[in-house]
């Protein structure tokens, strides 16, 4: 490739870009919290409510800090009237919970298990913070599309002897530091009923979730600061789904099928992919794993309870340009699926749970029309991802729809549709104890046996050049290019005098990754990059789920996979089936093969620990995988605990007090609804708004928005949507001088029943006097009703 040449206006927009890192960073470090995460809210005031839009019931909700205190169920379909307080204020589902203790459940006499499920909500902050995963300047949350979920599933023995818990949530990856708290409190409720031995926590990785709950700096800087809202948001969810699923347990059985999903994804590192030996890519059709495995759960009598699809994909539909929290596409089989099984229930509510968790994602993108240039049209499918004009920031892929949206939808649907199938077809019980090991490691410092007389080692944590290439799903922005096997002088230089230099011991070990940060040798504010990991399998019966604390590519999971298996057979365990839990417990980036690491594109430079990290995982996860079928899981060591950092810091955003237009209130409408509307055509309303984010500060099971349908015969108003619905879209619209504007969307659906609808608003305003601590107070709007007629 051509050396790089860099413009005047390059040059002085660089310059400009590293001053102002350097004064943030400086500005970051000096915004420590001093007293852990609590002193987020110093200053910023109690709770009050206003007027008559608040009950006492409400009221009794917002002080209750315990969880698992039990809430009487709320009946979806029950009428909504302007009297009757908004749904932010409605006591949580409980999805119908029964009391159990920690002790065995009534039942022992029966084949299966106990099988209790879970969801609860962990959306948290859907303003003024970056979304976590594509890590682009300006990436900032606007408002929501869907709700954001926590799946917890417990399993135990028929006399309770052992149990083991997998979670799934909506979230980009699960942090270290989300993992302990969630220990810490399971811990103070259970004792060592649920401990990091048995308990697996999986992030979707949808890149449309809010960041700012991670521990390591380098999250926390390109997160803008550790948020007490969205770490919170999210333990709580964790924590209140896994004990809804504690006290639904029952007697039931667990299935497993297995089938080909096609035509939602393709490789987007080909090029690396071809560089693994051609007699294993021979044994494989495709370039990415096209399998599903789905657990389908029914209680004695055959119910439905819950089900667990794993399935390799890239949550990257809703692309870099977008700024409404969603769980992307298999959020939205989660969505659908959950509304086939809950019927007449909103989203979000109703007993059936289903988690679609992560797998082997790596390299694999649902973006299945492949990278074109966005400036001229031409693909730009080759090594670098680069175009002839504008380089590799130009080189974008696409999904089958006519936008990301729709693209979300297709994706989704398509999951959904053969989770459906296999989930139908099911006859395969699962049986047989369960078990679960678990190791704390120190990732930096492994010494791999490569054969009988050459060992390798793991290295300090460093990011390669490549890395802020970003992908075809979304580029990094700064023209650096997939697949550099060399450093560039000009940034290397400015890495220097702002960070230090790799030592030359880093260096070697990571070789031929050109280093751009070493994130290991890295330790202010606090360490850049986690030394010490989590290794974790759980059994049920004849199958093994291995959580990983990273993103595999396709034949880093296929190696893992059949190394496990082989070490099961090995050690007395025949006929076990693996499957890769992908984004578990602590988040490492990726793991690409040795041969993938070699031409360092975007999953190689990723792959913090060096060339040998895959080899590494495969060792450890056999020590694993032999000391459960060997029955001495009691011998693993428990290694070294990961640290729980106790000064962390703040974001930049500050809290703003709300104001409304003259002679305006907040809820008021600004822009009305028409007085008629066809199936497929958009209802549009927007109002006088105020910060999302207000409802995030001490709120649990809010929506921002309902659309409700009038019933002749009962005279009142009838929620038929809310802000988890599909169908549903709430835009933030920050103004100047505290003032802001909220629109609301409802797609209306070709099969919507005739009626007359209106769409209301819930939010809350931050307000303060002089001298006086600031207080949230509650609000809502309502269009004037309209009339869908049916389809156009």
């Amino acid at each position: 490739m051509a050396k790089r040449t860099f413009s005047s206006l390059e040059i002085f927009l660089i310059f400009l870009l590293l001053l102002m890192t350097a004064i943030t960073v400086g500005l970051l470090s000096l915004l420590f919290i001093t007293s852990g995460i609590s002193e987020e809210y110093k200053g910023q005031g109690s709770l009050t409510t206003q007027g008559p839009t608040v009950s006492s019931t409400a009221q009794g909700l917002l002080s209750t800090q315990d969880p698992s205190a039990t809430q009487g169920p709320i009946n979806p379909q029950a009428s909504s009237t302007t009297q009757s307080p908004p749904p932010s204020q409605q006591p949580p589902v409980t999805q119908g919970l029964t009391t159990t203790t920690q002790g065995p459940p009534p039942f022992q006499n029966f084949s299966g298990y106990h099988i209790g499920v879970g969801r609860a909500d962990c959306t948290g902050q859907v303003a003024d913070i970056p979304l976590m995963g594509y890590a682009k300047s300006g990436q900032t949350a606007q408002g929501i599309l869907t709700r954001l979920y926590s799946r917890a599933f417990v399993l135990a023995e028929p006399d309770a002897s052992k149990r083991v818990v997998f979670v799934s949530i909506d979230i980009g990856m699960v942090s270290q530091r989300v993992r302990l708290e969630v220990l810490k409190r399971l811990q103070s409720k259970y004792g060592d009923l649920y401990t990091q031995e048995n308990v697996v926590l999986s992030g979707t990785h949808t890149h449309s979730g809010p960041a700012g709950y991670f521990q390591y700096t380098i999250f926390v800087l390109s997160s803008g600061g550790f948020s007490k809202r969205t770490f919170e948001f999210i333990v709580d969810g964790i924590v209140k789904s896994i004990d809804l699923a504690h006290r639904n347990m029952k007697p039931g059985k667990i299935f497993v099928n297995k089938g080909n999903v096609e035509g939602v994804q393709i490789n987007r590192s080909p090029y690396s992919y071809l560089q693994n030996p051609q007699s294993e890519r021979d044994r494989y059709s495709a370039n990415t794993d096209k399998e599903m495995m789905v657990l389908k759960m029914v209680d004695l009598n055959g119910e439905d309870l819950g089900l667990i699809s794993w399935f390799a994909v890239h949550p990257v539909s809703m692309n870099n340009t977008n700024h409404l929290v969603n769980s992307d596409n298999v959020g939205y089989a989660s969505y659908m699926f959950e509304q086939e099984k809950n019927r007449g229930q909103l989203p979000g509510q109703g007993p059936f749970v289903a988690a679609f968790a992560s797998s082997n994602l790596g390299d694999v993108s649902p973006n299945t029309l492949g990278p074109h240039c966005i400036n001229t049209g031409e693909s730009c499918d080759n090594f670098n991802s680069f175009c002839p004009i504008g380089g590799s920031d130009m080189c974008m892929a696409a999904g089958p729809g006519k936008d990301m949206f729709d693209s979300t939808r297709i994706i989704g649907d398509t999951i959904y549709q053969k989770a459906k199938e296999l989930y139908d077809a099911a006859s395969q019980e699962i049986t047989g104890p369960l078990s679960a090991a678990h190791q704390w490691v120190n990732m930096t410092d492994v010494t791999v046996q490569l054969n009988s007389t050459h060992t390798a080692k793991t290295c300090k944590p460093a990011l390669g050049h490549s890395f802020a290439a970003g992908t075809i799903d979304g580029v990094g922005g700064l023209n650096f290019t997939q697949g550099a096997t060399e450093g560039d002088p000009f940034w290397d230089s400015i890495r220097d005098q702002l960070l230090g230099e790799p030592s030359n011991e880093t260096k070697d070990c990571h070789k031929p990754k050109p280093i751009l940060l070493s994130t290991g040798e890295m330790s202010k504010p606090h360490s850049w990059h986690p030394e010490i990991v989590d290794v974790q399998i759980i059994t049920l019966g004849s199958l093994a789920i291995v959580a990983i604390p990273g993103e595999l590519t396709t034949m880093s999971g296929r190696r893992l996979r059949e190394a496990i298996q082989k070490e099961f057979e090995t050690s007395g365990r025949q006929n076990m089936s693996v499957v890769i839990a992908g984004l578990c417990n602590v988040y490492t980036h990726y793991i690409a093969t040795y041969e993938e690491y070699q031409v360092q594109r975007y999953e190689a430079a990723s792959t913090i620990y060096g060339p040998h990290t895959l080899s590494a995982y495969i060792q450890l996860y056999r020590g694993l995988a032999r000391a459960i079928a060997t029955d001495t899981v009691a011998n693993l060591s428990r290694g070294p605990e990961p640290p729980f950092f106790s000064q962390l810091m703040l974001p930049l955003t500050s809290n703003q007090v709300d104001k409304t237009p003259g002679n305006m209130m907040f809820g008021d409408v600004l822009e009305p609804a028409k007085p008629e509307y066809h199936g497929g055509e958009v209802a549009e309303v927007m109002f006088v708004g105020a910060n999302p984010k207000n409802s995030a500060e001490n709120l649990t099971d809010h929506t921002f928005l309902t659309v409700e349908k009038y019933d002749n015969t009962s005279a009142v108003w009838q929620t038929v949507h809310n802000d988890a619905s599909w169908d549903t879209r709430f835009y933030w619209h920050k103004g100047s001088s505290g003032q802001s504007n909220v629109t609301i969307e409802w797609h209306i659906a070709d099969a919507t029943p005739p009626g007359l609808y209106r769409i209301r608003y819930f939010g809350h305003n931050r307000k303060q006097n002089f001298l006086q601590p600031a207080v949230i107070l509650a609000f809502q709007g309502a269009s004037a009703p309209f009339w869908v007629v049916g389809p156009q």
